[in-house]
């Protein structure tokens, strides 16, 4: 059947694939199965001609995906040093050749990457179109991605992939059923009863034309009635030729069915199976599905079992695809032997939740095995699922482990096991179990020759005492760690031990830590240990965030989160995002913050405390624009932070609660809060408690709770609360925060407090001091017009930057790259940027610039309002 109804879609991938001349582009294309997706990509392809140089890669619907497939497909087609090293090659250096081969085509036509059902794609691939949608702007390409909608649940990963793409660089092609005046049509032609046809497809038209090709009188009810009905018409032959086929995802090779020529010709002519790339398939899914559930249980695992002894000696098959093919024929030697070498192949890629699918698949099978070798497996399972962001499976999965090194009384693996279970109590919001177990650990690995295993154990105390605030146990533990690493040569356990050392020292408010943390993030970097790497960056930037310290933390997250995308640490990257959202909730540029947050936010659910700084700021946000109902949600986030009992989840959930109750004019509540939240900060040793003990004793000041500072508290804070409204303003107008300004003005200046409330949009604390200023009789001063606003455009810091570059004429995706913002970031800053120069598009925003003098000079990332 011809391509029906497409016209608008063929065409809208034509003016994308123009559009590619100014920078790559991405097409997502989805339907149900059977709506022509595949058909739409090859005529577009087939239209395209010359001007375009396809390529394409295809996800398969293994039990467990193999890891990087499309690549594989991808690498065979383009050829060059892609396809020489992605077999051995580490991940990172896989996608860099794949991005250096579109950006450098073999022939000028345009390169065409498409993706084929992504529903099926391993976390590896998502990863992939993570990486090229966040630099594909940098190449001209088209990257053209389809998938099955009915196959991605709410929770799936491409979901957050697809939301990650660049949207102005984005076209998203829903395919919808044909119309029933096209079915009709067809019907009609064929001699069929035109209504009853498109009852019984809906419109799709995959069975659309299985239901118009059926020689039987009549509709089948079902494709498996109609699938099976045309197998009937062939001979026995080619009918097992296509139950061979049936068990075998994606295609059969040529050489799997060497000898049946004649069979394999009568099932091409017949329409049942077609060929592709080196062998044949089944022209859909469906029909492949239709043909194997209709095979008995014996001979399915006959099926499976003849295609493993065939490809188990082929060289270079994929060992995803043999546990595939073992599980189902059964075969638990087969499973054993390929299911641990998938899974390490799917981990050293990065596709964490694969490997850890291989792993599931092979442990139930080794009851009956060596303690030891059973230890291991359930290792390599709780390394893949932590990394895999399945920290409960991962828990359960060492704590096994544990108790088979204990039944074998192995003090190394018992000591690794408990350091290793220690960590991830941690992340699950548990620090007293945690540190319960890292000091097991460390008496069980003492009573043995110290060596690499005691370092680690030793490190991980002291990273659980910093991340708790306890400084000098913290430093002293660390110390232990790095002399032994230092002894024993363990390169790994040293940078981690100075990362503890280093983050501790300035929390503790020695600048020296800074120096330390740039030392040992060099030297990471340097050895290749980017997660070392990344997590000294991580805590300088953060820790900064937390000691009011805006300029280290400004000259940090402008190193590190282009360092962390590079190298796809997502983990990292969203714990950050929430505090560099707090630091943009200080300078006053709350949709950037609000942007952070909601990015961090984006993706698998987190157990434990670390994604509560987002949390906060997302609502504090929400909170002063003047929404309400936030509450309970509010509520959540601090349980969650009192749980894991640090202050640097707490301060800012106790902060949160605290200013959404005085907001609401709840004062009796607020106070409450902020004593609650004070409990923990000053507890001895609380890490940052100058910081969020000052911003909770100012909010319990606010309330009437307090009348002098307590001691130790952050000076702007102090300086408020002791009646100096003038230096605290003075201090955060020094550092470009405007919110916490007009708080301190509002203690002896309320117009001007007000004047900054006002340019801010801060309705609520507007409506607070305004009552305020009317019931001490204070003459009420009315909204500012944006004539008298000290900035006549209403911009905020950032936004005039965003500008400033617009001006310049660059893209959106050339701002993002040059501000290290998100694209969705960017397209919120343009968007209001026009809305506030009362422009309708990009031009016209340039020539107001220029009128108004705003140039490319740089501000202080995350710019003050003031």
């Amino acid at each position: 059947m011809d391509l029906l109804e497409r016209d608008d879609e063929l065409a809208a991938l034509g003016r994308l694939l123009a559009e590619c001349a100014a920078g790559g582009r991405v097409a997502v294309i989805s339907g149900e199965a059977g709506a022509g997706k595949s058909s739409l990509a090859a005529a577009f392809a087939e239209a395209a001609g010359p001007r375009a140089h396809v390529v394409r890669g295809a996800c398969d619907p293994l039990l467990t995906p193999r890891a990087l497939g499309p690549l594989h497909d991808i690498a065979r087609a383009l050829g060059g040093r892609l396809r020489d090293r992605i077999a051995d090659a580490p991940r990172v250096e896989v996608f860099d050749l794949f991005l250096e081969a579109l950006d450098r085509p073999p022939q000028a036509a345009c390169p065409v990457v498409v993706l084929e059902d992504l529903h099926w794609a391993d976390e590896a691939t998502l990863d992939m179109i993570a990486f090229l949608g966040r630099r594909l702007a940098l190449c001209r390409a088209l990257l053209l991605i389809t998938y099955r909608e009915e196959e991605i649940a709410p929770d799936h990963r491409l979901r957050t992939v697809l939301a990650g793409l660049p949207p102005g660089l984005t076209r998203r092609v829903s395919l919808p059923p044909l119309s029933a005046a096209t079915v009709g049509e067809l019907a009609r032609r064929a001699g069929r009863d035109a209504p009853g046809v498109h009852a019984v497809t809906g419109g799709n038209p995959l069975l659309v034309t299985e239901v118009l090709a059926a020689t039987a009188e009549g509709i089948p009810p079902t494709v498996r009635d109609l699938v099976l009905s045309r197998l009937a018409t062939l001979g026995e032959p080619a009918r097992d030729v296509a139950r061979l086929v049936s068990v075998v995802p994606a295609h059969v090779p040529a050489g799997l069915l060497a000898g049946r020529v004649a069979a394999v010709d009568e099932c091409l002519a017949a329409g049942m199976l077609t060929a592709k790339d080196d062998g044949v398939a089944f022209r859909h899914e469906l029909l492949r599905l239709a043909v194997e559930e209709s095979l008995s249980p014996v001979r399915r695992m006959a099926l499976h079992a003849e295609v493993l002894a065939a490809l188990s000696d082929r060289p270079g098959v994929d060992p995803a695809r043999l546990v595939h093919h073992a599980h189902h024929a059964g075969d638990v030697p087969a499973v054993l032997r390929w299911a641990p070498v998938a899974a390490r192949r799917a981990a050293a890629l990065g596709a964490y939740r694969q490997a850890a699918a291989h792993y599931a698949t092979a442990l139930p099978l080794t009851e009956d095995h060596p303690p030891a070798e059973r230890a291991e497996l359930l290792e390599e399972y709780s390394s893949a699922t932590y990394h895999g962001g399945l920290s409960g499976a991962a828990i359960d999965a060492r704590r096994r482990a544990l108790a088979l090194r204990e039944r074998l009384g192995d003090p190394l693996g018992i000591g690794t096991d408990l350091r290793w279970v220690s960590r991830l109590l941690w992340w699950n919001g548990r620090p007293d179990e945690a540190r319960a177990a890292a000091w097991r650990a460390v008496r069980v690995l003492e009573s043995v020759p110290p060596g690499r295993e005691l370092a680690a154990a030793y490190s991980n105390l002291s990273q659980l005492f910093m991340l708790a605030g306890e400084l000098p146990e913290a430093i002293s533990w660390g110390r232990r760690a790095l002399e032994l690493a230092l002894l024993v040569g363990d390169r790994d356990t040293e940078l981690h031990a100075m990362v503890n050392i280093g983050s501790a020292r300035f929390h503790g408010g020695d600048r020296a830590g800074i120096a330390e943390l740039e030392r040992a993030h060099e030297q990471a970097a340097a050895a290749g240990l980017d997660d070392h790497a990344g997590r000294a960056l991580v805590n300088l930037g953060t820790i900064a965030v937390d000691a009011g310290d805006f300029g280290t933390a400004d000259a940090t997250f402008a190193r590190m989160v282009p360092f962390l995308a590079a190298r796809d640490l997502d983990g990292y990257m969203r714990h950050v995002l929430g505090h560099r959202a707090r630091l943009e909730l200080f300078r006053g540029d709350w949709q950037a913050a609000l942007d952070d947050a909601e990015q961090g936010l984006t993706g698998p659910p987190v157990p434990g405390p670390s994604l509560v700084p987002a949390i906060a700021v997302r609502l504090t946000v929400r909170a002063r624009l003047g929404e309400t109902g936030l509450i309970d949600e509010a509520r959540d986030a601090a349980e969650r932070a009192y749980r894991g009992g640090e202050i640097q989840f707490v301060g800012p959930a106790a902060i949160l609660l605290t200013e959404l109750y005085w907001l609401a004019g709840d004062d009796e509540r607020a106070a409450a809060e902020a004593r609650r939240g004070m409990v923990v900060a000053e507890r001895p040793g609380a890490g940052g408690q100058p910081w969020f003990l000052g911003e909770l004793a100012f909010w319990l000041w606010r309330c009437g709770g307090l009348t002098v500072p307590p001691p130790g508290v952050a000076e702007p804070y102090r300086l408020a609360i002791a009646g100096e409204w003038q230096r605290a303003a003075a201090w955060w107008r020094a550092r470009g925060c405007p919110y916490p300004e007009a708080e301190a003005l509002s203690g002896g200046d309320p117009a001007a407090a007000l004047r900054i409330y006002d340019r801010l949009s801060a309705v609520p604390a507007t409506r607070r001091l305004r009552a305020r200023m009317r019931d001490q009789g204070l003459p009420v001063p009315r909204g500012l017009r944006p004539a008298t606003a000290a900035d006549p455009t209403g911009l905020t810091g950032r936004q005039r930057e965003v500008l400033a570059l617009l001006a310049e004429g660059l893209s959106n995706a050339d701002i993002a790259a040059r501000l290290t913002l998100s694209a969705k970031t960017v397209d919120h800053h343009v968007s209001a940027v026009l809305t506030k120069l009362g422009v309708p598009n990009r031009g016209q925003a340039a020539a107001a610039a220029r009128r108004l003098n705003i140039g490319s000079s740089p501000h202080v990332p995350g710019g003050a309002d003031s």
